[in-house]
């Protein structure tokens, strides 16, 4: 996606969670906020990926912040360089969409603790896009009135991936 049309986006949701009676936020947190915090774009996180699925797609139950579980299914996963480490990544699918977990190295310092969130899109032949630009936070990282999905520990990235949403900071939290 190109940097204008991500500003684009970016400035919609903030507008969403400022105003919008189905934000995230409490009529509280709404009156001080300001903002959620990003990464600068960066080309070389939007990535076309090739997923190898999986030859049994288990489903799996992923844990909830508030202790209950879903079923999704696991698809499939892909490998990726990152500063010449190799990082490899599950893609589940649930009843009408593709989701993709994960935690970096830079969680609880500079994005969330319990994972970040994509939807990535199916391309033909196994390829998917993944832009990690468009990574964010679960709404449970906002407050605790939801109850989200715990990044499985298959996931789990030894590497960094300062791309997309990153924790929010300002006095608008709880």
């Amino acid at each position: 996606m190109d940097t204008q049309r991500l500003i684009q986006l970016r400035a919609q949701k903030d507008k969403f969670f400022k105003e919008n009676p189905n934000s995230p936020l409490t009529d509280a947190q709404k009156v001080h906020f300001t903002g959620l915090s990003y990464y600068v774009a960066q080309p070389n996180w939007d990535l076309v990926v090739e997923v190898t699925p999986f030859a049994k797609k288990d489903n799996v139950q992923i844990q909830h912040t508030k202790g209950e579980a879903r079923w999704f299914m696991r698809y499939g996963e892909f490998t990726f360089d990152v500063r010449g480490v190799q990082g490899r990544l599950t893609i589940y699918r649930a009843a009408n969409y593709f989701f993709l977990p994960f935690v970096d190295a830079n969680a609880r310092t500079e994005t969330y603790g319990a994972g970040r969130y994509l939807e990535p899109e199916q391309l033909a032949d196994n390829r998917f896009h993944v832009d990690f630009n468009q990574a964010y936070n679960p709404y449970c990282a906002y407050n605790d009135r939801w109850n989200c999905p715990i990044t499985p520990a298959e996931n789990r990235l030894s590497v960094a991936i300062p791309a997309g949403e990153m924790l929010p900071s300002g006095e608008w939290l709880d």
